[in-house]
């Protein structure tokens, strides 16, 4: 367990818990404080600065309320596993962690170019029975695998490799290859992880799956590419901007 330097102004006309708070925030934002670290518990935390444990306990509950510390029943106040904001626009989920400071990382996991399947060719508009570009790609954070890609294509996109998908994003990938998704209808869901999706994402039984379908159209309206993601609810949410009709 890291313990931390807090310096406590008490001159200051800033609040004592707000001053704690902005530099645990600082701590976990600047790295000092990684993902999964155990943090110093409140009681520890109060007799080593001289603070009230209300006091300690305001500050503490201000960085839980931000989603940058969790506190579990048995395992006690860990530093929480950074998430992926991700607003509604037409972005690739590796855009979307290079934007917020990450590293990508995408290990294909299949890439077949004789798939079947009727529902994607629908969304897709083809006929059923056409024979797909079908893509499997396990995303990763860092080190930490965050996302199940499934993805499938039109025949014309046979020519791709597992080295272009696992150099690049699949977006940055076709408009390579002069196709531009413009536009997109998706779906976002929850569901339950399967046995594999588990062993995969490295989650618990318990750990929900956030998911998201996806038909993305060039500026002609013609279908590129139809998605089915999976992705592990502590990691990733969606922000969304709504107005008033």
């Amino acid at each position: 367990m890291v313990t931390l330097p807090i310096s406590i102004d008490r001159t200051s006309p800033v609040p004592l818990y707000h001053q704690l708070a902005e530099q645990l925030t600082a701590a976990i934002s600047g790295g000092t404080l990684r993902p999964g670290d155990p943090f110093e518990n409140e009681i520890a935390m109060s007799d080593r600065l001289g603070l009230s444990r209300p006091t300690v306990r305001r500050a503490i509950s201000e960085l839980v309320n931000k989603g940058l510390l969790v506190r579990r029943r048995g395992i006690g106040t860990t530093v929480a596993n950074r998430m992926v904001h991700r607003k509604a626009e037409l972005t690739s989920l590796y855009d979307d962690l290079v934007r917020e400071g990450r590293t990508p990382r995408t290990d294909v996991l299949s890439l077949t170019t004789e798939a079947h399947d009727d529902r994607a060719a629908e969304m897709l508009g083809l006929p059923a029975g056409t024979a797909l570009v079908s893509i499997v790609r396990l995303r990763y954070a860092g080190d930490q695998p965050l996302a199940i890609l499934r993805n499938w294509l039109p025949p014309a996109l046979k020519d791709l490799t597992v080295a272009d998908l696992e150099k690049d994003g699949l977006y940055a990938v076709l408009r390579a290859r002069g196709i531009r998704p413009t536009v997109a209808r998706q779906r976002i869901g929850a569901r339950n992880a399967t046995a594999e999706e588990r062993r995969t994402l490295h989650m618990s039984k318990a750990e929900p799956l956030v998911t998201m379908t996806r038909s993305a159209y060039d500026s002609d309206g013609a279908p590129v590419e139809y998605g089915s993601h999976c992705y592990r609810a502590d990691q990733y949410s969606v922000d969304v901007l709504v107005s008033e009709r």
